[in-house]
């Protein structure tokens, strides 16, 4: 599992219009591995969550649109729920 909540970061930084990730409302959106945590990726059975910051200028639907693409070949069925968490 922390091979995937890491990879699933990188690739969410690397989307268009993200400008980092974000832990959401009281940093809730993470994933708690042995020493550490990934903050903005919350992997869990039957979901995944992403919380992002993004850059202002295209509307957020089509930003979270684009991150829930890349997150999901990475993840099987399980449907991607994306957080903007702030405009930078």
């Amino acid at each position: 599992m922390s091979e995937l909540a890491h990879e699933i970061a990188e690739v969410v930084r690397r989307c268009p219009d993200v400008a980092d990730l974000s832990g959401g409302p009281f940093g809730t959106v993470a994933t708690y591995l042995p020493g550490e945590r990934v903050s903005g990726v919350a992997l869990r059975e039957d979901e995944v969550e992403v919380s992002v910051v993004v850059q202002p200028g295209r509307p957020l639907p089509e930003i979270a649109d684009e991150v829930r693409a890349a997150v999901a070949p990475l993840v099987g069925d399980r449907p991607v729920n994306v957080h903007i968490g702030g405009i930078r």
